[in-house]
C-alpha cells in the first residue's frame, strides 16, 4: 500500500521528500565464427593463412560495430574480422585453451561502444574470462617467407 502524497503541512514538517530509481542493464555481444562449409563457387576467395600475416602495432580500443567475426582463435590470441575487411589479433593476458575448443565467444559491451586492451575482456562460451592486452593489426606478408 503506498502512502498518501505529502500535503504543505506535512512538507514543512518532514523537509523534501527525494526518491532514487536505478537502472541497470547488461548487454552480452556474441561473436560467431564464419560457417565452416565450402562458399558458393562464385565466391571463393583465399585469403591469407595466419601463418603469411605479419602483425603490426594496433590500436589501444576497436569499436564493437566494427567486428564482423572471428577468423582463428588460439590459446594466447584471437584474430577478428573487421566489417572493412581487415583483420586484427587480440593477444590475451593469460592462456584462454577453451578459446580454441569451443566456437565463439562473448564481448561485453561497453557504455563507449568500444573494446579496449587491459581493460576489456573475452569470455569463452565455457565462461573463462581472458583479459586483452594489445591489438595487433594483420598484414599479409610480401615475398617468401
Amino acid at each position: 500500500m503506498a502512502a498518501p502524497p505529502p500535503t504543505d503541512k506535512d512538507q514543512g514538517s518532514r523537509g523534501v521528500l527525494v526518491a532514487q530509481l536505478t537502472i541497470r542493464q547488461r548487454i552480452i555481444i556474441r561473436v560467431p565464427r564464419p560457417p565452416v562449409g565450402p562458399p558458393p563457387v562464385a565466391d571463393i576467395v583465399i585469403p591469407d593463412s595466419p601463418r603469411r600475416m605479419a602483425e603490426k602495432n594496433g590500436p589501444k580500443c576497436i569499436p564493437v560495430q566494427s567486428l564482423a567475426g572471428s577468423a582463428e582463435a588460439r590459446k594466447d590470441s584471437v584474430d577478428l574480422m573487421m566489417a572493412d575487411g581487415s583483420r586484427m589479433r587480440a593477444k590475451l593476458d593469460n592462456d584462454c585453451p577453451a578459446l580454441d575448443f569451443y566456437a565463439g565467444f562473448y564481448i561485453k559491451k561497453t557504455p563507449d561502444g568500444m573494446i579496449c586492451a587491459d581493460r576489456d575482456i573475452i569470455r569463452s562460451r565455457s565462461g573463462r574470462a581472458c583479459p586483452i592486452s594489445s591489438f595487433k593489426r594483420l598484414q599479409s606478408k610480401r615475398g617468401r617467407d
